[in-house]
């Protein structure tokens, strides 16, 4: 996190054609951890989650919206992650709950939006800075949402020194590849991405992929096309174990204790590769590279000056020696400690991911 002893928010921030990088991936492929290290380096504004946060269609479409509607989408609480704070089932990218002093709760008045993690993924205050931001967003005229976000990441630049590289990092953002280049069409991408087998374990472990079969399943049982079409007059067509998920009160056991095959989550790894890749095709090949986190982890200074060099930053000696001491060897090589049965069927659902992998590098 930043310190606030730098400059306030001023309302004549500009909008520059700013160096805007996105990283995109599957989720759970290391992209929380090259966050924190994107956030090390003094020359990047690191955006964190922003696109969960603030998933609303309408924020990277073409609609014009004004200050004070732009300000409403940023502020008010999410329904689904407010939901999860307000039964217990936090997951570690829900900064604000964690912190010692904070305005909102989620069961009383409702966290704002962009307070849950993008906010104190740039501060220790992420209250203050809130209200720094409230006059001067909803003082902005009627504009696309996109002038929208490059003058908020112009505003959030100057208040912390004026970084000339912007990057932003959501999990599970690679599906939204063509809508984000519409938005940003000078935007480059870099796809993060991390051994399915590995990948898919981590997915099976977080609370938030576990509760996506869950939302198949309750859509299936409901005849819908979409799990985006349940609403909680739904919970009355679903069984006991599934109902109270609709609900506005429920125990987060029914989803971290619920028996999910690991093979659902090769399978939700490879459709998300497959897809993601086919997207990233339409992006020019000059916008856009790739990056394993394996190798990030073998060879770390070669990649982090790889990755500064496509940020368009200096791979600055201290960055690299604080970046590389952030990540984490550990974490990979956990689907070779499953049972040979259960990892086999976890390869056999991975297959088709690593093969567009294999031939999409």
């Amino acid at each position: 996190m930043v310190s606030n002893g730098v400059r306030p928010i001023g309302r004549k921030a500009r909008v520059v054609n700013q160096n805007l990088t996105f990283i995109v991936g599957t989720g759970r492929c290391g992209s929380t951890a090259m966050s924190q290290v994107v956030n090390l380096h003094p020359d990047v504004l690191s955006i964190s989650e922003l696109f969960a946060s603030i998933p609303d269609p309408e924020l990277l479409s073409e609609t014009p919206l004004s200050g004070p509607e732009f300000w409403g989408y940023l502020c008010r609480p999410n329904p689904v992650t407010n939901s999860m704070i307000k039964n217990g089932a936090t997951t570690p990218e829900f900064l604000y709950p964690r912190l010692p002093k904070r305005r909102y709760d989620a069961g009383t008045t409702g966290i704002p939006a962009i307070s849950v993690m993008v906010l104190p993924h740039l501060t220790d205050d992420p209250d203050a800075l809130l209200d720094e931001l409230e006059p001067v967003v909803t003082a902005w005229p009627t504009r696309a949402p996109a002038d929208h976000w490059r003058a908020l990441f112009a505003a959030l630049a100057a208040r912390f020194g004026g970084p000339g590289a912007v990057v932003e990092r959501t999990g599970l953002s690679i599906g939204r590849v063509p809508e984000m280049r519409r938005c940003f069409p000078e935007a480059r991408f870099l796809h993060l991405y991390r051994e399915g087998p590995d990948c898919a374990v981590s997915m099976s472990r977080h609370y938030s992929f576990r509760m996506i079969p869950l939302l198949r399943e309750m859509a299936d049982h409901c005849g819908l096309d979409s799990p985006y079409q349940l609403t909680p007059a739904h919970a009355a067509q679903l069984p006991p174990d599934l109902a109270p998920l609709l609900t506005e009160r429920y125990d987060p056991a029914l989803v971290t204790e619920r028996h999910i095959p690991l093979a659902e989550f090769g399978t939700l790894w490879s459709e998300t590769i497959i897809d993601g890749l086919a997207k990233l095709e339409e992006v020019p090949a000059s916008l856009r590279t790739t990056m394993s986190f394996e190798t990030l982890l073998d060879e770390p200074e070669k990649e982090l000056v790889r990755l500064a060099e496509f940020l368009g930053v200096e791979p600055l000696p201290a960055w690299l020696d604080a970046a590389t001491a952030l990540l984490d060897s550990g974490r990979r090589g956990n689907a070779l400690k499953l049972a040979e049965e259960e990892r086999a069927a976890l390869l056999d659902a991975c297959a088709p991911g690593t093969r567009a992998l294999a031939t999409h590098p």
